[in-house]
């Protein structure tokens, strides 16, 4: 990996600049870029979206536009697997404006380490989120949690089963 790349980032915010310009010429829009080691394997996933849902063609597409790309900017010295994908229903919120599109829906979210009760898991409404990552959820009807994304290991859309 070049000085550069670092600088940039890392390879995922190398990857990402390189696959909105394309994700937006097919009518997309990049939801996250993932460079993770699993075993001894290396993955690159991109996981895109579109307003009305994403189908195997949209992602057949993708793949199509930016695999000459990375051939050819070679950011990534190693061998991998691209994969290119739906972030799916539960999606993982990641960046400030994943929180603020979901203000009001269902989340389930996993601390890094317990709060005073013990609890590692929450789910709730999410109330409340700031840009400097900062978030509210409200748990019950009388208990909210003001937490910070950093003190998290994931944070995830739930199935709205009660909507209907």
């Amino acid at each position: 990996m070049s000085p550069e790349t670092k600088k940039k980032g890392g390879v995922a915010e190398r990857v990402r600049e390189m696959a909105e310009p394309l994700a937006r010429e097919l009518g997309l829009s990049i939801w996250d870029v993932q460079f993770l080691k699993e075993g001894a394997d290396w993955f690159l996933r991109i996981f895109i979206d579109k307003e009305d849902g994403v189908g195997i063609d949209d992602c057949v597409d993708m793949t199509h536009a930016i695999d000459p790309v990375l051939d050819r900017e070679d950011p990534i010295p190693q061998e991998y697997t691209l994969e290119v994908s739906s972030p799916g229903i539960n999606r993982k919120l990641v960046k400030p404006e994943h929180f603020a599109a979901f203000l009001g829906a269902p989340v389930q979210v996993k601390l890094i380490r317990p709060l005073e009760d013990g609890s590692r898991l929450l789910q709730g409404v999410l109330l409340r989120a700031e840009e400097n990552g900062e978030f509210e959820v409200q748990l019950d009807e009388e208990t909210s949690c003001t937490l910070q994304k950093k003190e998290c290991s994931s944070v995830n859309l739930l199935e709205d089963d009660f909507s209907e």
